[in-house]
């Protein structure tokens, strides 16, 4: 029996929730990633990139996304709202 993985497209409880940490994390394990290997090929510290999933770092977002061949909208729809990107939080 094949799986085939379907493509990720948004949430399921809406286009304006935030994923949860462990979809984020649950999504890499599929690709055979972990937070921590990626911060490592990033030359990040290990425990870097999970920050990410609690607060706003543009440069950890990118990478998470970058790896679920996603844009960083998809996954934190509320900190790429309509606001001015440089603004503060």
């Amino acid at each position: 029996m094949s799986l085939k993985r379907k493509p990720i497209t948004g949430n399921i409880a809406g286009a304006s929730a935030d994923w949860r940490p462990e979809r984020v994390i649950y999504e890499l394990h599929l690709r055979g990633l972990s937070l921590r290997q990626l911060g490592f090929r990033h030359g990040l510290h290990g425990r870097s990139l999970p920050n990410a999933l609690r607060k706003r770092w543009p440069r950890a977002e990118a990478i998470i996304a970058e790896s679920l061949s996603v844009h960083p909208r998809v996954i934190w729809p509320s900190r790429y709202s309509s606001r001015r990107i440089g603004a503060k939080r």
